[in-house]
């Protein structure tokens, strides 16, 4: 037998296989959309098997945990963290709203909502003046005059975020809000008042624009609309995990770091939202399972409870020592990579982000996409990062009609997917990896930076909170029927 023939017994006896030298072309071809459907195919299933929802706090969430754990290898091909933390859960148990006329009338509710005594709040809508330039509710001149005490305000969605509106409403003396859609094609969707604002808020209930703006012309017309919304809501601390895994080749003075946020929102899969940024994470790292020759070190990270406020990223973030954050020379960021009607947005606001970005940039238009940079926004995994002055970027394809019309809401499932997005941006941020695991030469050291004034406050806000509620914890994880302790 010649030595070549008996290597490849051995290696196949043992389970080894031979690693190529690592080259961005070869990691981008490695990603495929059998890979990528296969992912979002089980954590469609899970959602499925748990409720319907992948969410912060539940048993889908967990089960996507372990999931990702048996893909990346359990420890055998990365060096793997469980990171614990504990943030505050809410669920909302039960909402209902009787209009004016009797009739049950569709809402939903917030995440961090508040509760109503248990037999509801009955009381007239009033009005609160419709502004569209400002926003209707959002400054405090806007409610002077109008005499909201005991009864239910109603107010037009948009311009500032639904918290101000509520707020507002609470430290009028209202009982409870009804926030109506701005825009008629709007869906019902998700979204997060934010568990710093738990008590602070009236209790709310939010409707289609349709359903608003008939009750808005009643009322311009003299008539006197009396409603009842009925709110229960489940609120209390839970722990959670989140996986952080490094490869066990590279520099780990210079880290490329990818993120992707786990969880779903309580009231569907979220397989675009964001299953879409899953699955080019764990196609990218099973490319790199089977490479040599990297320079620098990879981290891949499945944040938890992104759709709670970005608690797992900012709990990484304020985690970090400035030495231990001045080592990750870049950070990616992948949420929503496969809206069905895709913008191809690269996130870039300075030349140091353009440092990597430009891979992402080059890759998508050099296949024919319309790339175009974009700065940063306020709503994603990449702000703790964009505060320590980590150069970062990313690829987002929109959210919201016409891009993704089921954002948010239970039909973001295994149908809610643009395969050729997912597949050309998935391989553009292996592609991006895969450079800057070779060369980080052209990414400038850290600036301190924020994407925004606005945010630059809610986010300073987050890391001192994150800061002081930080604790160690442990989490047992099953790998087949091996039992792994990651701390």
């Amino acid at each position: 037998m010649n030595l070549g023939n008996l290597l490849s017994t051995l290696a196949l006896a043992t389970g080894v296989v031979a690693r190529k030298r690592l080259t961005p072309e070869r990691v981008a071809a490695d990603v495929n959309l059998e890979d990528l459907q296969d992912v979002l195919q089980n954590l469609y299933k899970i959602a499925l098997d748990n409720d319907g929802n992948r969410g912060f706090g539940l048993p889908g969430y967990n089960a996507s945990l372990d999931f990702v754990l048996a893909r990346l290898g359990c420890g055998n091909h990365f060096n793997i963290t469980v990171q614990p933390f504990t943030h505050l859960f809410s669920h909302t148990k039960h909402i209902s709203l009787t209009g004016p006329d009797g009739d049950d009338v569709q809402v939903i509710s917030l995440q961090y909502n508040h509760a109503t005594p248990p037999e509801g709040v009955t009381a007239p809508l009033t009005l609160i003046h419709i502004d569209d330039e400002r926003g209707s509710g959002c400054f405090e001149d806007q409610w002077s005059g109008i005499n909201v005490k005991g009864k239910i305000a109603l107010v037009k969605r948009g311009k500032c975020h639904f918290a101000d509106k509520l707020k507002f409403a609470k430290d009028n003396g209202a009982s409870a809000a009804i926030i109506f859609n701005d825009d008629p094609k709007q869906t019902g969707g998700s979204a997060s008042l934010g568990a710093e604002n738990f008590g602070k808020l009236a209790p709310v209930g939010v409707v289609s624009y349709d359903q608003g703006a008939s009750w808005v012309k009643r009322i311009n017309q003299g008539e006197t609309l009396e409603i009842t919304l009925s709110i229960d809501v489940l609120t209390e601390d839970r722990e959670t995990w989140q996986i952080i895994a490094d490869t066990k080749d590279g520099d780990s003075d210079n880290i490329i770091m990818l993120g992707a946020h786990l969880d779903s929102i309580q009231e569907g899969s979220g397989i675009n939202d964001n299953g879409s940024g899953v699955a080019a994470l764990l196609s990218i790292a099973e490319s790199f399972k089977k490479s040599r020759g990297l320079k620098n070190k990879v981290r891949f990270a499945f944040w938890g409870a992104e759709e709670s406020g970005m608690i797992g990223s900012f709990h990484y973030a304020s985690s970090l020592s400035k030495e231990e954050a001045s080592k990750i020379r870049f950070y990616f960021n992948y949420d929503m990579i496969a809206s069905p009607q895709p913008y191809y947005i690269v996130y870039a606001d300075s030349d140091a982000h353009k440092a990597g970005a430009r891979f992402l940039f080059d890759y998508l238009t050099d296949q024919g996409y319309p790339a175009e940079y974009t700065p940063f926004g306020s709503s994603s995994d990449y702000i703790g990062f964009l505060e320590l002055g980590i150069p970062s970027s990313g690829i987002f394809t929109g959210a919201g009609a016409p891009q993704d019309a089921c954002y948010h809401t239970s039909c973001d499932d295994i149908d809610n997917i643009n395969k050729e997005a997912l597949v050309v941006n998935a391989k553009a941020a292996g592609f991006a990896a895969a450079n800057l695991a070779l060369n980080v030469d052209d990414v400038p050291k850290h600036e301190t930076t924020s994407p925004n004034p606005k945010s630059k406050r809610g986010v300073s806000r987050n890391m001192a909170r994150w800061a002081n509620v930080a604790r160690g914890a442990e989490k047992v994880h099953s790998c087949g029927s091996e039992r792994k302790v990651f701390m």
